[in-house]
């Protein structure tokens, strides 16, 4: 009986450290060799990958600086909110490349993934993004059309004769 307990035991420790390792993994995942954090933000049909990593505040999208990729600066200033609420704008370097939809999708994308990854570098920050709403995926998506129907909501015209 002694015996199948000091097993039990082992057993159980072994758990607990390949637990360990695989939290380890996980953080590893996230931190590549570079020490830059990945995350991914969605926002409608937009997919942005994103790269963060401690800087002088360089932010590069598809290759192309901020200003170049978004023109308007509305779409800029929803890009930079993350970091403007936690107070940064110059501290980190980000790298994203964005795919599908729009370029007002692309941008919310964009701090979708920013803050994710922001979190990863720092779990302090996560908070402040949390009670503003940053780190919430928004699923609003363009409803499908129906048939017999113009649009998804919208009728033909209605004709009397």
């Amino acid at each position: 009986m002694n015996e199948k307990n000091k097993i039990d035991n082992m057993n159980e420790e072994n758990k607990i450290h390949n637990n360990n390792e695989e939290n380890q993994k996980d953080l590893n995942i996230a931190k590549n060799n570079q020490d830059r954090f990945y995350a991914t933000g969605k926002r409608k049909n937009s997919i942005a990958r994103v790269w963060l990593k401690k800087g002088a505040g360089k932010v590069s999208i598809n290759g192309k600086s901020i200003k170049d990729y978004f023109s308007r600066p509305v779409l800029q200033m929803i890009v930079n909110q993350p970091l403007e609420v936690i107070q940064s704008e110059e501290g980190y370097d980000i790298m994203a490349t964005v795919k599908g939809g729009g370029l007002s999708g692309q941008a919310g994308a964009l701090r979708h993934g920013i803050s994710k990854a922001l979190c990863l570098y720092d779990i302090s920050l996560r908070p402040p993004l949390k009670k503003v709403g940053f780190l919430t995926r928004d699923s609003r998506v363009v409803e499908r059309k129906k048939y017999g129907l113009a649009k998804a909501r919208r009728s033909y015209q209605f004709s009397k004769r």
